[in-house]
């Protein structure tokens, strides 16, 4: 009797042990398997981490040799026999250049003489109103009005600088209305179908991952494949080159064998492909008309800020908005 006792307490231990056992290996699997499912998604978010990494600084490196070639290209050419030979015809030509300038500047000065636009019975800010306005505001500048009520174009080094950042300005002011206003036209025309067609927003798009292509045209990988700090830091890499030759004068393209007539804010030649500086009179009349539209550019874009911070909308929305009810849809609606 205790020998089978002693077999069915043994088998009883054993069955047991076996069961505990089998009890501990199933969950221990599963905790396993979970480990190594998790292992895998670490692997594969690391590696397209490192993807996009290498993508960035294949971006940048892009970037950077594409800023770089204008100069190296410029340098090479300036240093190489055939540029040597160039910059030998610009010496020889350069006294009939500079004699034609000289006159073109005489002819430009006689027509802003004739001109309503320039001189001291030129328009001022506050029309037939008298007032006395200061003797160093002679007019002799496009768009002077002479409104300086802060004085800080007292000394002529300061108006030229204060009327070459002003001009600057005014050139992207108008070139950003442009590019603020045609997208939202050609959406709302149905001529094309972006993503985000709204100026303030794009920024937004793009940090939620939209794709930054052009009318659908993938065109710069970085223009839509990297994020918004890359697209900035690339976009300063970019804008070097161009600030740089500005800031070097018209001069800098003597070593290429071109000869710039005008000043850094003109500079004419090349640069005038269209020959509107031929005539000095309309010319003259041309700088007036710049600067006016620029001024007004720069007050569009304080509209535009305004309008996008208070309905969240694109200034073409808006004006559809008040032409559809006009009574309704105006600046009263939002005090």
């Amino acid at each position: 009797m205790s020998s089978v006792n002693a077999r069915r307490l043994s088998q009883h231990t054993a069955s047991c042990s076996f069961n505990n056992h089998s009890a501990v290996s199933k969950p221990t699997f599963g905790r396993t398997s979970d480990l190594l499912v998790h292992r895998l998604k670490l692997n594969s978010r690391h590696r397209n981490a490192d993807l996009r990494v290498q993508a960035a600084v294949s971006d940048l490196v892009g970037v950077l040799l594409f800023s770089a070639f204008p100069f190296v290209s410029v340098q090479a050419l300036a240093d190489s026999d055939f540029g040597k030979k160039l910059q030998e015809r610009l010496e020889d030509k350069k006294p009939e250049f500079e004699q034609q300038e000289r006159r073109k500047a005489e002819a430009m000065a006689r027509a802003r003489q004739q001109s309503p636009w320039y001189g001291p019975e030129r328009p001022k800010w506050l029309g037939p109103l008298e007032y006395n306005y200061d003797t160093y505001q002679s007019g002799e500048a496009p768009g002077d009005y002479a409104y300086d009520i802060l004085q800080l174009g007292r000394e002529q080094k300061d108006f030229d600088r204060y009327y070459e950042l002003e001009i600057l300005h005014s050139r992207w002011a108008m070139l950003g209305a442009l590019g603020a206003l045609i997208p939202e036209t050609l959406q709302y025309s149905g001529l094309s179908n972006f993503s985000e067609a709204r100026w303030w927003a794009v920024g937004a798009a793009k940090l939620e991952g939209e794709d930054l292509n052009y009318f659908g045209i993938e065109g710069l990988r970085i223009a839509g494949g990297q994020g918004i700090i890359i697209i900035a830091v690339c976009q300063v890499l970019l804008m070097f080159g161009p600030e740089y030759a500005r800031a070097c004068g018209i001069e800098a393209l003597e070593p290429l064998g071109l000869y710039l007539p005008g000043d850094k804010n003109y500079p004419g030649g090349v640069f005038d492909p269209l020959g509107l500086s031929d005539d000095p009179a309309s010319f003259i009349d041309l700088q007036v008309k710049e600067q006016k539209n620029g001024r007004l550019a720069m007050v569009a874009w304080l509209g535009f800020f305004a309008q996008a911070y208070v309905t969240r909308k694109g200034p073409v929305e808006n004006l559809l908005d008040f032409f559809s009810d006009p009574q309704k849809n105006n600046i009263t609606a939002y005090l």
